[in-house]
């Protein structure tokens, strides 16, 4: 741009200025002091501003409220640091506005600030390098884009909207507060501490307050808080619309009763009329605010006279961080209460008048501790940049630019209360916040009482006290769900209004508000709506169970029994009774029923794979081998007295009782091998109703499973078949009779098993199959060995050769017409054949046959 543009360019805003600041308005009060370098000071001296219009279309603005601090907190930092000759012979100067809270008012004033950059008089020889203020981010985001045209720097000490840190937009704007980002975070991170999930906002339409709101929002959703209501307020006072905005927003808190927690961004005035209202609802003692910056520390909006602070409930303050107050204070008791004094400064001059000898203490009264830091920092950083441009050079006759110090500032490194400090290039700063506590004294509200830190670097909050954490105080759109419950969301509903719902079976949630129930882990098991799960008992039939100690009895008794039995016959071994049921063939039998009972013991205690595959296999076997046996005797006893001539020929060829056996066994050998192969019975569990975990054997492949049992039952039908045919023997050769029953039993037995074993579905499986297995050892083993026994050892008279002669010779005699025909087709006597196999022994043998001599005589 060349000199001419410039000064044509400067020439426009020139008379810009001069038309805004003399436009329908008097003479601006303004406090001045003289100094080598000027700095500006914008205050909200007066809070508010009414504005009349008159008939002439110009406009009368009254201020009112006043707050005098802010500005003595300037005007003391500047002196001090001119008393003590921090810049050597430099002196700093000021020059101090009034904005009223309002952006039109900051508007038409803020050209007094840049009116020596365009008046070339010596009218203002010393023009205004800087400017600390305003307060609002409305005010400074409107003030800063003037002053950016003349470059000139402006520090906020209470500016915090997000928007400022655009350098962009905003290249000359700095402020020595973090910026509203980090206050939305710190107090999303109050309302989480507490739990406060369902709050209401109060906010306006200004800039501050939109930003702020926004982040809020933001930072709260990520954690689970949502906004029940969001009142907006006109952010002007003097808009027409505030009085029905402050209605209807008054109702909303009422009305909103479950809403016990309410932050705001509203303007102290604003407060001021909304308490006013709140007073007399009678649910407002318990109800929590959280307080902006831009109110937690304005005691005066409660009127302390006439309420307590616990009409409106409890107050919890965000601020800036607390500066050192003592030299503030000692200074105000230092001031000349003198109005005539303080010509310089007509607003404190006014103020004195007002309040005579009460001055120094009113004042006092209106120190803001964090406005005390964050407005000294401002000096502090002015007077460092000051110092770096003056270092090597003659700042009294070269007085450094707008821009100069603009640019001495980004790169300043100032120190306050050993602490360093400088600008990010946001032109930010970003301090900690204090958490306050209003308290309600004697006399007035403390507003001062710091009950926590947040810091902005590491995201945390620090308490000093437990007095933030109000546990017993809720705010939530449903009551939190307890352990054993998860939140379920309601359709049309934000996501903080929800159901609770228990968790369901083999689920549990162990905090509050759970979000899902989590699954148990394996071998856990919970109930409906549990907080935890249980380990799951381990059911099985225990060897400590009555019913498995019931059955192993009888399954020793039958082994003991079968063991008895087996010597019985080795002792009596040549008698009669003996070598009429096949000795070896019966201690084959018997050796069969003693594994059979045997595995009886691989149906209890906890189930593995390796016993799975045996208890059934052993069984199938053993049995198999048993009836096999049986089956060999049947066909015995029946050759010998019952079968047709012709058919017995045959048969006794055919007759090798230790190959059919062999062949029997062979048959149920293949079936349990290509179970075993194709899949073996495995060691399983299952969940029972009474949430156990029931071990079982699965046999995996049932149609195996069943052809062992259908083998067994074959061969087992075949015997009864057989030995049916043989009922009527002799009485010395019942073994047919006692052979029916035995499979008669067995039978019954596995008939009653199939349907039992379907239905039984807890750990009483395998003792079915005990059952039915003990029952069938036990038929056949009284059926076949008992009988014989008893002759053996009580019917001594019995077992001899006489009473087998005697009892042929009297089924010879009942079937003599039969053996005759036989005799005639010169077959051999079958009693007599029967009697030769039977007994081998020579002069048994010799016996019979002088017998049968003598019946054919």
């Amino acid at each position: 741009m060349d000199s001419w543009t410039k000064m044509k360019h400067s020439f426009s805003f020139c008379i810009f200025f001069v038309v805004l600041s003399h436009h329908g308005t008097k003479s601006f009060e303004q406090a001045t002091a003289e100094g080598d370098i000027i700095i500006g000071g914008l205050f909200p001296i007066h809070e508010s501003v009414n504005v009349t219009v008159n008939y002439d279309g110009s406009e009368n603005q009254i201020c009112d409220r006043c707050c005098y601090s802010l500005s003595l907190m300037m005007v003391q930092a500047l002196e001090e640091i001119n008393q003590k000759q921090e810049l050597g012979n430099l002196t700093l100067g000021y020059l101090i506005l009034d904005s009223c809270g309002d952006v039109t008012t900051s508007l038409r004033k803020i050209p007094s600030f840049m009116r020596g950059n365009c008046n070339t008089s010596a009218q203002q020889s010393s023009p205004v390098l800087a400017v600390i203020g305003g307060y609002y981010s409305e005010i400074a985001i409107a003030v800063t884009r003037l002053l950016n045209l003349e470059y000139i720097p402006e520090i906020s000490y209470g500016a915090t909207s997000g928007l400022l840190s655009d350098k962009t937009r905003f290249p000359s704007f700095m402020r020595t507060v973090p910026q509203d980002d980090h206050q939305a975070r710190a107090i999303s991170e109050i309302l989480d501490n507490n739990g406060w999930t369902w709050v209401g906002v109060l906010t306006t339409d200004g800039e501050y307050a939109r930003y702020i709101t926004e982040r809020l929002w933001y930072y709260t959703n990520q954690k689970g808080i949502c906004f029940a209501f969001t009142s907006v307020l006109p952010d002007n006072l003097n808009d027409y619309l505030l009085g029905k905005s402050i209605e209807s927003t008054v109702k909303t808190i009422i009305d909103n009763e479950n809403v016990s927690v309410i932050v705001s961004f509203a303007k102290p005035d604003h407060m001021t009329y909304i308490f006013q209202k709140l007073l007399n609802d009678p649910q407002g003692t318990r109800r929590i605010w959280l307080a902006s910056d831009i109110w937690s520390q304005s005691p005066e909006i409660l009127n302390t006279k006439k309420h307590t602070l616990s009409d409106i409930g409890t107050i919890i303050g965000i601020t800036f961080k607390s500066g050192n107050t003592t030299k503030l204070k000692r200074y105000l008791d230092d001031l000349d209460e003198n109005p005539n004094h303080h010509n310089n400064n007509p607003f404190l001059s006014t103020f004195l008048k007002q309040h005579g000898s009460t001055s120094s203490e009113k004042l006092k009264t209106m120190i803001y501790p964090s406005a005390v830091f964050s407005i000294e920092l401002a000096v502090k950083a002015i007077a460092q940049a000051i110092e770096d441009l003056c270092t090597d050079r003659d700042c009294k006759t070269k007085r450094p630019s707008p821009l100069e110090l603009r640019g001495a500032l980004w790169k300043a490194k100032f120190n306050m209360d050993e602490k360093n400090y400088s600008f990010d290039p946001h032109g930010d700063l970003n301090t900690e916040y204090d958490i306050v506590l209003w308290k309600q004294t004697s006399e007035s509200l403390d507003v001062n009482d710091i009950v926590a830190h947040y810091s902005i670097l590491q995201n945390s909050l620090t308490f000093i006290s437990q007095e933030t954490k109000h546990g017993n105080v809720t705010s939530r759109c449903t009551d939190s769900c307890q352990p054993g419950y998860s939140k379920t969301s309601v359709s049309g509903q934000p996501h903080c209004c929800y159901q609770c719902e228990p968790c369901a079976e083999n689920t549990f949630s162990n905090t509050t508000d759970s979000e899902k129930c989590n699954p148990c882990e394996k071998n856990y098991y919970s109930l409906k709506g549990s907080s935890k799960c249980l380990p799951r008992k381990i059911d099985f039939l225990k060897w400590g169970d009555v019913y498995l100690i019931v059955l192993l009895s009888f399954t020793s008794l039958g082994a003991v029994l079968t063991i008895v039995v087996g010597i019985i016959f080795l002792a009596h071994w040549n008698t009669p009774v003996v070598r009429s049921s096949v000795g070896p063939i019966s201690i084959l039998l018997l050796l069969s029923l003693m594994i059979t009972f045997a595995s009886v013991i691989l149906f209890g205690g906890q189930p593995n794979s390796y016993q799975c595959q045996a208890r059934q296999v052993v069984f199938g076997l053993s049995f198999t081998l048993c009836v096999s046996c049986i089956m060999v005797k049947s066909f015995k006893i029946v050759l010998a007295f019952e079968f047709d001539p012709v058919i017995q020929s045959v048969l006794k060829k055919l007759y090798k009782p230790y190959l059919i056996i062999a062949v029997c066994m062979a048959g149920q050998v293949v079936i349990v091998t290509t179970w075993l192969i194709h899949s073996p019975p495995t060691a399983d569990s299952e969940i029972t109703q009474k949430n156990m975990k029931l071990m079982f054997c699965n046999e995996k492949l049932i149609p195996a499973f069943g052809a062992m049992l259908a083998y067994i039952g074959l061969l087992a039908l075949i015997c009864f078949g057989v030995a049916f045919k043989g009922r009527k023997l002799p009485d010395s050769y019942n073994d047919a009779k006692f052979i029916t029953f035995a499979m008669l039993i067995y039978f019954i037995s596995w008939i009653v098993f199939g349907p039992v074993y379907v239905n039984v579905t807890d750990k009483y499986i395998p003792a079915v199959e005990m059952v039915v297995i003990l029952i069938s050892a036990y038929g056949i083993l009284f059926c076949q060995f008992f009988t014989k026994c008893y002759i053996i050892l009580c019917k001594k008279e019995a077992n001899t050769e006489k009473s087998f002669r005697w009892d042929i010779r009297n089924y010879s005699r009942d079937h003599k017409g039969s053996e005759d025909e036989l005799s005639s087709k010169g077959i051999e006597n079958p009693t007599l054949s029967l009697s030769l196999e039977s007994f081998p022994n020579s002069q048994f043998s010799d016996s019979i046959t002088d017998w049968n001599a003598v019946m054919k005589k």
